[in-house]
């Protein structure tokens, strides 16, 4: 067995990784509600922080296992290949984040997973399966937030047709308050389990844990301090990028604030419960460009948005070869 200090370590490493998820998403959950006043930034992260964390007793940990087995094969993994791309995924995630830009932490994780395995152990080591599973939902995760964030606010719209403006203002700045609780709740689910399940592949490959454990659900201290770690993550939350997905894409209101987030949530509930691991940014940023496409298509900052779709192209191939040229750093020592 691996000497237990690094073992540690690199928990502690992973779940560092998770608070700079948490950091550099929050904008995911709390862009919406923050951009329509609903609430005060320093309010909305709590609120958000509170919902990423509960998320830990409501579901089982689908996704976890998707990442502990569904990437790499975990028997051809070492301490260094974890070490590498769980510092390339940091690197992006924090370059990124500086830029503004809202990437995805989860294809940053499992990009740089990735491109240090492949180094390791070659090309046979990714499971095609799982990857393809993967790289689908890079592109449905957006395109199905687009159109229910669409759709969900033409009914809306037709359901309040004859309210007036500070009426239905007022009605939605409550259920916004829901609304974006469902997402934290489900940014919480899903981001959080990627972690759980490096966490996991850290204790197969250290012999800690036995392969076959990748399969069931994971550990209660593992579950917990993953949570909590987003969850804190979350309250110091990336303003940078709140401004990016709240401000600068598209305006909202309140009513449409609640359409992109419910959405958003129950896209990224749908796909945790069948095990897929999602980018929440992709999913909420499709809602929010289809909810404003219903003003019309104009309201779409589209060149904001086409350079937000360049950062989702880029981020796992570089990440892939930070964290490759990482892995070949560790191991020349």
């Amino acid at each position: 067995m691996a000497d237990m200090t690094l073992v540690i370590f690199l928990v502690f490493l992973a779940l560092v990784f998770d608070f700079i998820n948490g950091f550099h998403d929050a904008a995911n959950s709390i862009a919406t509600v923050v951009s329509t006043r609903v609430l005060k930034p320093q309010h909305a992260v709590l609120w958000a922080a509170f919902f990423n964390f509960i998320a830990a007793f409501f579901f089982e940990t689908r996704v976890a296992s998707t990442i502990g087995k569904g990437v790499v094969n975990p028997e051809s993994i070492t301490l260094a290949v974890v070490a590498a791309g769980l510092i390339g995924a940091i690197a992006w995630n924090l370059i990124t984040w500086w830029l503004g830009l809202p990437s995805s932490s989860s294809h940053a994780l499992i990009g740089g997973l990735a491109g240090a395995a492949v180094v390791h152990a070659g090309w046979g080591v990714l499971q095609g399966a799982g990857i393809l599973k993967i790289a689908t939902f890079i592109v449905l995760s957006p395109l199905i937030g687009f159109m229910l964030g669409f759709l969900f606010m033409v009914v809306v719209l037709w359901i309040v047709q004859h309210k007036t403006p500070a009426k239905v203002d007022g009605i939605f700045r409550k259920l916004q308050l829901t609304s974006a609780a469902a997402y934290s709740l489900a940014h919480g689910l899903n981001d959080a389990q990627k972690t759980m399940g490096i966490i996991m592949l850290i204790l197969v490959s250290t012999g800690h844990m036995a392969t076959a454990d990748l399969g069931k659900h994971a550990p209660w201290w593992i579950i917990l301090s993953c949570h909590g770690a987003i969850a804190l993550g979350t309250m110091f939350g990336g303003w940078r990028i709140v401004k990016t997905m709240g401000i600068r894409l598209t305006k909202l209101a309140p009513i449409g604030g609640f359409a992109a987030e419910t959405s958003g949530a129950a896209t990224i509930i749908g796909a945790s419960l069948l095990g897929i691991p999602v980018s929440t940014t992709h999913t909420i940023t499709g809602a929010i460009v289809g909810v404003g496409a219903t003003r019309r298509l104009s309201a779409v900052r589209w060149g904001l948005a086409g350079t937000i779709v360049w950062a989702w192209v880029l981020t796992i191939p570089l990440t892939a070869l930070i964290s490759a040229a990482i892995y070949t750093l560790l191991t020349a020592w």
